[in-house]
């Protein structure tokens, strides 16, 4: 079983995050899947038809020659193509909270003490907190993604002046693990939005008590690993097929095969394939991160470790 109240280093973090999955994964993925699954399944398919359509229109237009073909289509289909979008739009955002807040509910329910955890009590969960995950969601679209914006675009804008290049490394990591920070404490404190948010700012550079050294650079240094990582895995399904997708079209001679389609025939369906394989391996392999992103939230809390330790303290001679 895994303490979750107690000071970690950055090895620790990672390594707890793979053992997390060692120890609970049957069980967290049983669950996820069942809450997620049908989700994800209808998210890929609108996304992989829907970029199938899009591109073929697209390249089907330009190897005509037909320039004004491809606007002919968007405004034939305009309608059907904002519903499609929509469509996607709202998947995507039940799909983000329910990826996001899975991690947070489950390893709270761990957390206190819970070694099997029933499906029935995280929808529980989500139903039980609807006002809140309501209110952290208008919070995230119109306070925290604004804001995350301006950095991101002003770190951008330095890279004229190289530092930028810099930046940018540390400004991903870190609005990852504020907006982390921030789903954690919404919902394992009494804390409302502005304050859970105060927090996550915060704790990012300093533990509650304020004498200890800065967390910053392990806290950034474990996300900026689980990034690493997971890009690593989930780009196989993608960078492999696009090699050969490209591959084929460089090497296709251009008097017989220029007017074909590369997206019609079985290599381009075969591209959108691994397409959809690489997006459902990418929000399985998200999960490292949020789980490690809660490890990391409950180091953060050493106003709540001590206690923790008494508790345990009090069970072992209870049992005695």
């Amino acid at each position: 079983m895994i303490q979750f109240y107690k000071k970690r280093d950055f090895g620790t973090f990672i390594s707890d995050s793979f053992n997390f999955f060692k120890l609970y994964g049957k069980n967290y993925f049983k669950s996820y899947l069942l809450i997620n699954g049908l989700l994800l399944i209808l998210m890929v398919t609108v996304v992989v038809f829907g970029y199938k359509e899009l591109f073929s229109q697209l390249f089907g237009s330009n190897l005509g020659g037909d320039t004004y073909y491809f606007e002919q289509y968007f405004s034939e289909n305009g309608g059907m193509l904002i519903a499609v979008g929509l469509l996607t739009f709202l998947l995507f955002m039940i799909l983000a909270i329910v990826n996001y807040l899975f991690p947070v509910f489950y390893m709270k329910r761990i957390a206190q003490g819970a070694e099997h955890i029933k499906t029935d009590e995280i929808l529980s969960d989500f139903k039980n907190n609807a006002g809140k995950i309501a209110k952290l969601c208008l919070g995230i679209i119109f306070i925290v993604a604004p804001l995350a914006m301006f950095v991101i675009g002003f770190s951008y804008l330095l890279i004229f002046v190289v530092i930028g290049f810099f930046l940018i490394f540390l400004v991903y990591p870190t609005i990852f693990n504020v907006t982390t920070f921030l789903m954690y404490d919404y919902f394992n404190s009494s804390r409302g939005f502005f304050e859970s948010l105060s927090y996550s700012m915060r704790a990012q550079f300093s533990y509650p008590n304020g004498s200890e050294k800065s967390p910053y650079w392990k806290y950034w240094g474990a996300a900026f690993v689980m990034v690493i990582i997971i890009s690593i895995v989930a780009s196989f399904f993608t960078y492999i097929p696009m090699i050969f997708f490209y591959g084929s079209i460089l090497t296709t001679a251009p008097d017989a095969n220029f007017e074909q389609n590369p997206f019609t025939g079985a290599l381009g369906i075969a591209f959108f394939v691994f397409y959809g394989i690489s997006m459902l391996l990418s929000f399985f392999l998200s999960n490292l991160m949020y789980i490690n992103g809660g490890l990391m939230y409950y180091d953060s809390r050493t106003d709540l470790h001590q206690k923790v330790e008494l508790e345990e303290i009090d069970t072992i001679g209870s049992h005695e």
